[in-house]
C-alpha cells in the first residue's frame, strides 16, 4: 500500500530535506534540537515530529532515544548534478550564459512571488522581513559580497513562502549557481549608490505586496525587479568591456612621432 501525504505534510518533508541540503548535514551528522528547528522552520512542533518520522520511517534520518535526531546517509545531490553542474559546464565555455540564468529566474520569481503573496504564513513573513532589514544593513558597507548574499537569500526566502515545491526546488538549485557564477556581477550593482538605492526600494515593493497578500502587485514588483538587475548587469558589462578596449588602444604621446620629430 503506498502511502498518499497530506499536500502540507509533504511540503514539510520537502522542507526538511532543502534545510538538510542547506545546511550541508553529512551522514552522522546531528539536526539541531526539535524546539530549535521547529522555530527556525516556522511550525508547531507537531507538525515537525511527523515530517522528521517520514524521513525516519524512509531510512534518511536516524532517532537515538535521549540522543536527538541524525543524518543516516547522504541526500543525493539533486540540485548540483541536475540543475547546477550542467549549466555550470555551459557557462565554463561561454559566460553569457549567465543571461539565460536571469532569464529563468524572470519566470519563475514571477511565479514564486504571486504564490508567495497568496500562501505566505505569519511564520513566512516574518522570515522575509528579517531577510529583507538584512540587506539594509549593508546600505553603507564597503562589503559588496555579503550585500550580495544578502539579496540572494531574500529572494530564496520569497521561495519558500509560496509553498510550491518544484520552484523551490528549482529555485534551491540555482542558489549555488547563483553565488559562484552569478555573484560577481551582482557584486558590482552594490558598490554604485543610486543602483542599490533602486534594488532596495524593488526589494521593499516585492516585500509590501507579499505582506499585504497582493498577488498581482507581488508578480508585477519581481519581474520589474529582474528586469532592472538584467538590463543593469548587462549595461555595467558592456562599460566594463568598453573600457577594456580603451586601455588596449596605443598610448599617442609614445607611439606616434610628434610633428617636430618627423
Amino acid at each position: 500500500m503506498t502511502l498518499v501525504l497530506p499536500r502540507r505534510a509533504g511540503q514539510l518533508v520537502e522542507r526538511l530535506r532543502g534545510y538538510i541540503r542547506e545546511h550541508q548535514l553529512e551522514a552522522g551528522m546531528r539536526l539541531p534540537a526539535e524546539r530549535q528547528l521547529a522555530v527556525e522552520l516556522g511550525v508547531s512542533r507537531n507538525s515537525l515530529r511527523e515530517a522528521l518520522q517520514m524521513l525516519i520511517s524512509e531510512g534518511l534520518l536516524l532517532s537515538r532515544r535521549g540522543g536527538g535526531t541524525f543524518i543516516r546517509y547522504q541526500l543525493e545531490p539533486w540540485s548540483e548534478q541536475r540543475i547546477v553542474q550542467p549549466i555550470r559546464h555551459l557557462m565554463a565555455d561561454d559566460p553569457d550564459y549567465r543571461y539565460d540564468i536571469l532569464e529563468a529566474r524572470y519566470a519563475i520569481e514571477a511565479s514564486t512571488a504571486w504564490h508567495a503573496a497568496m500562501r505566505a504564513t505569519p511564520a513566512d513573513k516574518e522570515r522575509l522581513q528579517y531577510c529583507f532589514d538584512a540587506t539594509l544593513q549593508f546600505r553603507e558597507s564597503d562589503a559588496p559580497n555579503l550585500a550580495a548574499q544578502a539579496d540572494l537569500r531574500f529572494h530564496l526566502a520569497v521561495a519558500e513562502a509560496s509553498h510550491n515545491v518544484v520552484l523551490l526546488q528549482t529555485m534551491r538549485g540555482f542558489f549555488d549557481l547563483l553565488q559562484s557564477s552569478v555573484m560577481q556581477s551582482r557584486q558590482r550593482m552594490y558598490t554604485h549608490p543610486p543602483i542599490f538605492a533602486q534594488l532596495t526600494e524593488q526589494h521593499q515593493m516585492m516585500l509590501g505586496a507579499i505582506l499585504q497578500g497582493d498577488a498581482e502587485a507581488a508578480r508585477k514588483a519581481a519581474t520589474h525587479h529582474l528586469g532592472f538587475v538584467h538590463t543593469t548587469i548587462k549595461q555595467l558589462d558592456e562599460d566594463e568591456a568598453r573600457q577594456a578596449r580603451v586601455t588596449r588602444l596605443p598610448d599617442t604621446d609614445t607611439d606616434y612621432p610628434r610633428e617636430n620629430e618627423a
